[in-house]
């Protein structure tokens, strides 16, 4: 936000409008989608929302606070994800935008591009026979 030339409250405004827009788009698209949220020593720190289908595990969405950035919390929770798409024998599926640094995350756990919009890579790990 410090790039755009807003008040706070016009950044609040910016924001809640926002994460309305992004809740509504998941609830038409995602209506059994798992809503957690991340804790680390009893502080909120992130959310982690999935969607298991038939045919696989999407990651809706994964966000964590800047503050709790690189320190092994996002790898553990994915490899948590792709866990359960192992047991399942289901592939476990996300949308990254392209310039996401998380980008080489998905990709170092074994996440392969599939499919693209321009904006976003569909992503997809496969499970082990």
């Amino acid at each position: 936000m410090t790039h755009f030339p807003f008040d706070e409250a016009q950044k609040r405004a910016f924001l809640d409008q926002q994460f309305a827009a992004q809740f509504e788009h998941y609830g038409i698209h995602y209506p059994t989608v798992e809503r957690n949220i991340i804790e680390k020593d009893g502080v909120p720190v992130g959310r982690l929302w999935i969607d298991e289908w038939r045919e696989q595990i999407r990651l809706v969405d994964i966000a964590l606070m800047p503050e709790a950035r690189g320190a092994g919390i996002g790898s553990r929770l994915l490899r948590d994800v792709l866990d359960r798409g192992q047991r399942a024998g289901k592939p476990v599926t996300i949308h990254v935008e392209a310039f996401n640094p998380a980008l080489r995350l998905y990709q170092r756990l074994g996440f392969e591009k599939v499919d693209t919009n321009g904006v976003y890579f569909l992503m997809r790990w496969t499970p082990q026979a």
